[in-house]
């Protein structure tokens, strides 16, 4: 069985997570200090995929189980001024 993550992958994450540990890692736009290790993990694989690296794809949110149930739309009875009287 191949292995999910190519070496440049795995290379790129262990850089990222030893920059997290000396403090000089930073995210994207805000540039401030990241501090979680998951979004180190994060880091590390999203630059591996820019490069081409074999990288699973990214998780695109969660599929629930149950189908939505379509809403119907409530007709709202507006109260006129005069029957406030």
């Amino acid at each position: 069985m191949a292995s999910k993550y190519s070496g440049k992958a795995r290379s790129k994450v262990k850089r990222a997570m030893h920059e997290r540990k000396e403090g000089t890692l930073k995210s994207g736009r805000s540039g401030k200090k990241v501090k979680s290790r998951k979004q180190a993990i994060a880091i590390g694989l999203s630059e591996a995929r820019k490069e081409g690296a074999k990288v699973p794809r990214k998780k695109k949110g969660r599929k629930s189980k149950s189908k939505k149930k379509s809403k119907s739309k409530k007709k709202s009875k507006s109260k006129s001024k005069r029957s406030r009287r």
